[in-house]
């Protein structure tokens, strides 16, 4: 068997599934969405506003997104300000590319 016909490494599909699976619903894609496009840190509340989504939905989709570290957050006083990880913008294509069989290309580690 060559390399490219062996499983993906256990470790690396462990992390690309916790990926997906912080996306595998419509409205963290929205909020991801929202955030990339805006290229710059908001607020929960800018967040529900510009979604339609409630502020308990929004915060509980944030804490999705932030433990795999789709979206950061940074602290200004008492306000939490989320933004986009740009680092996922490049590294999640290639992990699509990659479980569907595409070599990895060589590229920044993602975290």
């Amino acid at each position: 068997m060559n390399a490219h016909e062996s499983p993906l490494g256990r470790a690396a599909a462990e992390e690309y599934a916790s990926w997906f699976k912080a996306l595998a619903d419509a409205t963290r894609i929205q909020i991801v969405s929202l955030l990339a496009r805006r290229r710059e840190p908001m607020t929960v509340g800018e967040i529900v506003a510009a979604s339609g989504v409630g502020q308990s939905t929004v915060s509980h989709h944030l804490k999705i997104l932030a433990e795999v570290r789709f979206v950061l957050v940074e602290k200004r006083g008492t306000s939490s300000l989320y933004r986009i990880n740009e680092t996922c913008v490049s590294c999640f294509p290639t992990a699509a590319d990659v479980v569907m069989g595409n070599p990895a290309p060589l590229a920044p580690a993602c975290d």
